[in-house]
């Protein structure tokens, strides 16, 4: 489903991704975990065709990022670490402008926001400006956005960040509730986060993979925190 070929970032001398590669099949919810700055938020706005890669190559459904960029949009649900939420619209405006904006048609748009509402548990405060919504909801608000289209690839960054114990109960059971139906890429750099809803850890550290496979893999030998540290100290 996701086909990441030898891609590199640089900014002048610095590289934020080096020649980073893999493969995710379709269904599989993998965790990219790293130490901050090591490359995660980078690599996803590639994989998004947010930004371009200074080398090589991005695939998503079969469709090149870069040459067939609309495609492979259509493809892809994304939950930047702090989204577009518009303070003064209610949850259905918002996702009616994103509807609009991705050219849905009145019918099936209007079906399809009924439905990311439910899901999302957004019924309650659908009419309710954003800005008066706690971050919980809010963050509720940006994961609709990014299912309104019913992607086949759902990536996000730090989705639970300042989220508190419950909200990132009632995430967890959301992405558990879709695993089925799509491939989920979620940035973090927490452990536990990781744990409870990743089949599959990327490690990253300087723009590198150092670590691909599961998370209880990863502790082989020792603790997952102290080979996390003895990846990523260098």
């Amino acid at each position: 489903m996701i086909q990441v070929a030898g891609i590199s970032k640089h900014y002048g001398a610095y590289a934020a991704v080096a020649d980073l590669s893999f493969d995710i099949p379709r269904g599989q919810i993998v965790a990219m975990l790293g130490p901050n700055g090591a490359g995660k938020t980078t690599t996803m706005k590639i994989i998004t065709g947010f930004i371009a890669p200074s080398s090589g190559s991005v695939s998503v459904a079969g469709f090149d990022v870069h040459r067939h960029r609309l495609e492979a949009a259509a493809q892809i649900g994304y939950l930047p670490e702090n989204g577009p939420l518009y303070p003064d619209m209610t949850p259905q405006q918002l996702l009616r402008f994103f509807g609009e904006a991705r050219g849905l048609a009145r019918p099936p748009l209007d079906q399809r926001i009924g439905v990311v509402i439910e899901d999302c548990g957004l019924s309650d405060v659908a009419r309710k400006p954003i800005g008066k919504l706690s971050k919980g909801l809010r963050q509720r608000v940006g994961l609709a956005q990014a299912l309104l289209h019913d992607p086949a690839v759902l990536i996000m960054d730090e989705p639970t960040g300042g989220l508190d114990p419950n909200q990132i109960r009632h995430f967890r059971a959301h992405i558990n509730a879709i695993r089925q139906a799509k491939t989920v890429v979620i940035s973090t750099h927490a452990l536990h986060e990781a744990e409870a809803i990743a089949d599959r850890v990327l490690l990253i550290h300087r723009g590198r993979l150092v670590f691909d496979g599961p998370l209880s893999a990863m502790g082989t030998g020792g603790s997952i925190e102290q080979r996390f540290h003895e990846l990523t100290r260098a």
